[in-house]
């Protein structure tokens, strides 16, 4: 029997490539899109593959009839506001997406009375300000929020769980740590250095890349090497678990101002500036996030295999094309 897979937030980052993977194994696509707002860059090459499921996953009627139009047998719940900085501005906004919409979902699923198995994904920003002697970060790790996009992914963890253990819903939990790769938006860090680099060889810009603070430590998993294990999760992991998934403490560490040197030594320009700027620095920053994810690999055997290198390269190259073709 063919598989129904339905991806909320298809569109993003992570959706668009983990519905190239199910449609590589054959599954049936489903993807939200919110009508005349989604937008489609990064899934116009399989835009005629997807089941489009027009919804607003702030409504929850609009939620209700999407789950009973796609009825999946796996929901991937990818649909949120991500990018860190704005949600100081917004606070309420993202606590409508990341926390009601996340209610809307697990509400239809128990009225329609349905069993999918659901993925829900939070992040390595709920650690917060973790000190070196916390380090490695686990699932036990206590959360100390800096910011309010990460309280926002921390009442979607905390509400996941409760439908769970009270209605059985079949929701595993993952925190995932960084991870980069081509379609990711610019406004983050690697992306945004990449695209100031594909615009300075193309002189379109001065040779100054502008930065905020970059002196916080991280590791990198590969999109490829994270849809992977996104996959892993919803087939082998326990519901109602916690797992934390992407590189650890095994894998080498880099400051950001290293990776933007990187950057620039594969790139055509070798006589660049590299300045801070306050508009980028964000309130408040999580100077390290390294994480113990042998729980998840005991589990499903997943390591990531993708180097920083071709991390960097994919970026870049992603980037070079974005900026030559005018893809917005």
């Amino acid at each position: 029997m063919v598989e129904k897979i339905l991806i909320t937030g298809i569109t993003g980052f992570v959706g668009s490539h983990l519905a190239d993977y199910a449609l590589a194994k054959g599954c049936t696509v489903y993807g939200f899109k919110r009508w005349n707002l989604s937008r489609m860059r990064n899934v116009r090459h399989i835009i005629d593959r997807i089941n489009w499921i027009d919804c607003d996953i702030t409504d929850n009627i609009s939620v209700t009839n999407a789950i009973k139009q796609s009825n999946p047998d796996k929901i991937f719940h990818l649909a949120a506001e991500s990018f860190v900085s704005t949600s100081w501005n917004h606070p309420s906004h993202y606590m409508d997406v990341n926390y009601k919409g996340t209610v809307n979902l697990f509400e239809a699923i128990r009225t329609l009375e349905i069993n999918p198995r659901i993925l829900i994904p939070g992040s390595g920003e709920e650690y917060g300000k973790i000190s070196e002697d916390e380090l490695p970060i686990t699932e036990d790790t206590q959360l100390k929020p800096v910011n309010p996009y990460a309280v926002t992914k921390i009442a979607q963890d905390l509400i996941s769980y409760v439908y769970y253990e009270t209605y059985g819903l079949n929701i595993i939990r993952v925190r995932a740590f960084n991870h980069e790769g081509p379609r990711r938006d610019n406004v983050f860090g690697i992306p945004w250095y990449a695209y100031q680099i594909a615009r300075i060889e193309e002189n379109l810009q001065e040779p100054v890349i502008k930065t905020g603070y970059t002196g916080d430590k991280r590791n990198f998993t590969h999109i490829d090497d994270l849809v992977d294990a996104y996959w892993l999760a919803i087939e082998h992991c326990n519901p109602g678990e916690l797992y934390l998934i992407g590189s650890d403490e095994s894998e080498k560490v880099y400051t950001y101002r290293e990776i933007i040197d990187m950057l620039i030594s594969i790139s055509k320009i070798k006589n660049v500036k590299v300045e801070q700027d306050s508009k980028y620095t964000r309130p408040t920053g999580v100077p390290r996030l390294i994480g113990d994810t042998s729980k998840f690999r005991k589990l499903t055997g997943w390591k990531p295999t993708i180097p920083i290198d071709k991390i960097l390269n994919d970026t870049l190259e992603y980037w070079r094309d974005f900026v030559k073709n005018d893809l917005y």
